[in-house]
């Protein structure tokens, strides 16, 4: 068994990855990608991740723990393991005013004012990766909401405790949930 946390950059990946090390579930990172200001309390990368379209082998050092992949890169994982899937799912004008403030904190980009062709790749992709997940026999998938994450922390832990069939420690999940990051929400 793979436990695979996944969803758009900046929908909530690593406050998952964080809750479930926390709850007792080994995870797989190399802690290459510090804490920063966008995320203070670690992105729980495993850079080697980004060659799964080149080598779907390397998926079997996940067995028995928790990756992140990315949503485009979860169309690459391959056959021959059984997966469970948290996706965590953020309103697109949330996740891109996210991204956009960490690109400009980061002095990447300038602002984008026009986000709408944006939002519609990224909602073409979710269709796909959903229409894709939906036929993987080998996959179970949760999806989990940021915004209930946050506001209903417990029932959400409980939840994944019971979808993942683990004994996580529900306590230390909903400690590290901090309301305060929640800081580029719609009105």
């Amino acid at each position: 068994m793979v436990t695979i946390v996944s969803g758009l950059p900046r929908s909530g990946t690593s406050l998952m990855m964080q809750m479930l090390e926390v709850g007792g579930l080994p995870v797989l990172s190399d802690g290459e990608r510090k804490a920063d200001t966008d995320n203070p309390n670690g992105y729980f990368e495993w850079e080697r991740i980004k060659q799964l379209p080149k080598d779907p082998s390397l998926i079997a050092e996940a067995e028995g723990k928790v990756v992140k992949v990315i949503s485009q890169l979860i169309l690459s994982l391959p056959q021959g393991h059984d997966y469970r899937v948290v996706f965590m799912q953020r309103p697109l004008p949330e996740v891109l005013k996210s991204q956009d403030k960490m690109l400009q904190r980061r002095g990447n980009a300038a602002s984008i004012a026009d986000t709408s062709a944006l939002e519609e790749a990224f909602q073409r992709h979710l269709i796909e990766v959903n229409q894709w997940l939906a036929g993987q026999a080998n996959m179970q998938v949760v999806r989990v909401h940021y915004r209930r994450v946050v506001r209903e922390p417990r029932p959400v832990a409980e939840e994944i405790a019971a979808f993942l069939q683990f004994p996580l420690d529900i306590d230390a999940m909903v400690r590290q949930v901090d309301a305060t990051l929640y800081r580029n929400r719609l009105k």
